[in-house]
């Protein structure tokens, strides 16, 4: 959601753990992504330690595997 594309007005609040933005962000993105509704007000308490580890790996090409 942070890193996608056209995500500019998302933000990362440090101390709370969760993703902030203005309403009317919130709800445009919501409108187009439905899923994401859950989100608005939900903290991710693990959040940095899961980006140190999933943030940069990403298997690609003939040997990937899910």
């Amino acid at each position: 959601m942070l890193s996608g594309k056209d995500n500019n007005d998302l933000g990362w609040d440090e101390h709370r753990q969760l993703v902030v933005a203005k309403d009317v962000v919130w709800n445009s993105y919501i409108s187009s992504h439905k899923e994401a509704s859950q989100f608005k007000h939900l903290s991710f308490a693990y959040y940095d330690q899961l980006t140190a580890i999933y943030a940069k790996d990403r298997a690609t090409g003939k040997d990937a595997q899910t």
